[in-house]
């Protein structure tokens, strides 16, 4: 159901307002006198100060990725054990010496397949370190017990400090970008809170992932960084351009993509997207990810732990499991937004006051799950880029049997079944997980369950032309050589996932390219993502960001057509665009509040200010009686200039000491000038005509709903003044951004 809960939550921004701002600050630059060396100086600093937080935000970005991804693989490897030289060691680091490189082929051919590599005696599993044996018992014990300590710790910090940050962010980070603004979702403390719960939550074992996170603490690094200069904290048009392209570098260091997550961001994320963002949005990605490069979390080269390349090629006959793998990544999408969708409202109506429980519940039931699975108990990171990887091949044998023994024919059977539990077991705890109080993304979730069930049909299709070489679907297939790679088919179950969730496709594909380089198969993940689309859209319309937007009442109005936006869906709101304004505007009979140009005192417009904090605004007219419409003034310029004046106190909302309450005051320069006499003395009238902006929107109330809501979408206003169809211009009612959202949610409810 649609809600309009939050709407209260965000304030709203006006881009027409903040664009004549930022005119009118380069009209100033440009009267500047160029002789003077300090204004050479300034007018330098001016054209490149927007690099240079650009650069700043991208540097701060990688750094902090890094350092996420550090922590979190030394909490997920210590559910499983403690390295005895060490105990700040992971598993890896652990055992780096141990770690020996493949021989070559023709040492492989001489002596079989085997392992190659000795034992690791420095890296102890809990049960060694505490008894001295081995216990499964206790290692299932040690990884339930740190798991679920870890997710409530978790829980607790956000709980307590930053309940802005639980939830993945995307919903917010959308309506940010489309003109709302929320207070403290992207300070210095959600991004504390969110970077230090991130590494506990997807080290807990719970079925969520760091990527959507990773988009909404990238955001708060670029908030946290641009208000700290003039230019961005002054403007909110600048300061979007740098959200839209934190947000790309997110993306991008997420997935180790720059172009996907440029494409990502003017895709999914910005509801606008002009050339000038779209070079910000690059440059900062490309610098983010060359930061994290430059710290290597993983001592791999490897921009995340997922990269895989793919040196095979695809036969024609495969599409049919290449559709196959697409409708259900179609399939996953549309039930796991669906069912996730009811386990939200039911989290909503009831476990509000238990969040930490509920998220301890959550994180025992998982690790005692997945524990007893093979697939399921690592990481969800490392577990995709084993599902990723080829299988290592020297004269048509397997070198070594794989992760869990998956490249071993003997096995296929027991891997196939396996991966199919894994894939359940992660779908459940995903559609459970998801938007529970604690960082929490479903982007690798999606994946890695995408990737199971990839590799299980990939692993049926390798077993099924092993056994039946000579059916007429394998034809085009080689004698002697690998002719399916169930690593490829996890690439794309991982694509098909993802877009069915999301419902993105272009940026998807790209994404996917930019992880394995493997051009020969983006014809294949152009096929998958389609299909996935598709499908997805026949069961549930938009991706889970679009109906979380709807769920939790956050205030969106996208820039796409009105016959395509994500909050018209059904023929009710069809119908909302065929009334006029006069339907849904706001009238002196509800709580619209206006002041007269002139014979209005002090004391009045102080109680009117304080008894209307909820209130941005208030249209001025000629007099209260014609209500002849002269233009609109903001709330925060009146009190702006009451308190210069020193004439009114924000700390107890009352006129200054020794300040007349009747002195007059006046908001048109043509209005007639009263003035008012105290004690034998004639006040002159406090004019305030400068702070009314006299070319505010104005529509008629016949005007349709959709001619209004595409005046919102591509100019941006925060508020259209109504005025009578008569040539007096009568003011006669106002809509606001919010307004056209509340009149659609209730016709989508």
């Amino acid at each position: 159901m649609a809600s309009t809960a939050r709407f209260d939550e965000f304030e709203t921004v006006d881009w027409i307002d903040d664009s004549a701002k930022e005119r009118r600050r380069q009209q100033r630059n440009e009267n500047i006198v160029w002789s003077d060396r300090k204004s050479w100086l300034y007018l330098a600093y001016d054209s490149v100060v927007s690099w240079i937080v650009v650069l700043v935000v991208g540097v701060l970005i990688g750094i902090n990725t890094a350092f996420i991804s550090i922590v979190t693989e030394w909490l997920s490897d210590a559910k499983l054990g403690v390295c005895a030289t060490g105990w700040w060691l992971n598993e890896k680091f652990c055992c780096w010496e141990y770690a020996v490189p493949l021989p070559p082929p023709d040492t492989i051919l001489k002596q079989g397949s085997g392992d190659f590599g000795e034992g690791c005696p420095e890296w102890m599993t809990w049960d060694q370190a505490i008894f001295g044996s081995e216990t499964v018992a206790v290692r299932w014990m040690a990884f339930v017990v740190l798991g679920t300590a870890m997710a409530t710790v978790c829980a607790f910090l956000v709980r307590e400090y930053a309940p802005l940050a639980a939830g993945s962010g995307l919903p917010e980070i959308k309506a940010v970008l489309g003109g709302f603004v929320i207070r403290g979702f992207m300070g210095g403390w959600t991004l504390l809170m969110k970077s230090v719960g991130l590494a506990l939550a997807v080290a807990s074992g719970l079925s969520v992932g760091k990527e959507g996170p990773a988009v909404h603490m990238s955001c708060c690094v670029g908030n946290v960084v641009s208000r700290n200069f003039a230019k961005y904290r002054r403007s909110a048009a600048r300061q979007r351009e740098i959200i839209s392209a934190s947000a790309a570098a997110g993306v991008a260091v997420a997935f180790g993509a720059p172009i996907g997550g440029v494409l990502f961001s003017m895709e999914d994320l910005s509801s606008r997207f002009p050339r000038k963002t779209l070079w910000r949005s690059f440059f900062c990605a490309l610098i983010a990810t060359a930061s994290l490069q430059a710290m290597n979390p993983f001592w791999t080269g490897k921009l995340v732990m997922f990269q895989a390349s793919y040196d095979r090629d695809w036969h024609f006959f495969e599409i049919l499991f290449f559709a196959i793998i697409g409708v259900f990544g179609g399939v996953y999408g549309g039930l796991c937004i669906k069912f996730n969708l009811r386990v939200a409202a039911f989290r909503k109506k009831h476990l509000g006051p238990w969040a930490v429980q509920e998220v301890a519940l959550l994180a025992l039931g998982t690790a005692a799950v997945t524990y007893l699975n093979v697939f399921t108990r690592e990481d969800m990171g490392e577990a995709l880029s084993y599902l990723l990887q080829e299988c290592k091949l020297v004269g048509g044998s397997a070198v070594d049997g794989g992760w869990n023994g998956m490249c071993v024919p003997e096995n296929a059977l027991r891997v196939a079944w396996g991966l199919f539990a894994a894939t359940v077991i992660r779908i459940f705890g995903t559609v459970l997980a998801y938007g529970c109080k604690v960082p929490c993304g479903i982007f690798v979730p999606s994946m890695a369950i995408g990737a199971s069930f990839g590799r299980m049909l990939g692993t049926i299709a390798q077993e099924l032309h092993r056994t039946h070489p000579k059916w007429a679907l394998f034809a085009h297939c080689a004698p002697d050589t690998p002719c399916i790679t169930p690593a490829t088919y996890a690439f794309l179950g991982a694509a098909a996932a993802m877009c069915g969730v999301t419902k993105v496709t272009v940026s998807v594909v790209v994404i996917m390219y930019e992880l394995t380089g493997a051009l020969n198969f983006l014809v294949p993940t152009m096929i998958v993502v389609m299909v996935a689309r598709i499908i997805g859209d026949a069961i549930v319309e938009g991706g889970i960001s679009e109906q979380l937007i709807l769920l939790n009442g956050i205030p969106f109005l996208g820039e796409d057509s009105a016959e395509d936006d994500v909050v018209i869906v059904d023929e009710q709101d069809q119908r909302l665009l065929g009334l006029p304004v006069a339907a849904l505007m706001r009238t002196c009979d509800d709580d619209m509040c206006v002041l007269p140009a002139s014979g209005l005192c002090l004391d009045r417009l102080v109680r009117l200010v304080e008894t209307t904090p909820n209130i941005r605004g208030y249209p001025v007219v000629d007099n209260e009686q014609d209500m002849r419409l002269v233009g609109y003034v903001l709330r925060s310029a009146v009190i702006r200039v009451l308190v210069a004046n020193q004439l009114y106190s924000i700390i107890d909302g009352t006129l200054q000491p020794g300040t007349s309450a009747s002195l007059p005051v006046i908001f048109s320069g043509a209005a007639n000038i009263a003035t008012a006499s105290v004690d034998g003395s004639t006040l002159l009238p406090l004019d305030l005509s400068e702070l009314v902006n006299t070319s505010s929107i104005s529509v008629r109330p016949r005007t349709s709903a959709e001619t209004t809501i595409e005046i919102f979408r591509k100019m941006g206003p925060r508020i259209i003044l109504v005025t009578s169809d008569e040539d007096n211009g009568q003011l006669v009612g106002l809509l606001t951004r919010k307004d056209v959202l509340r009149h659609m949610r209730q016709h989508h409810s």
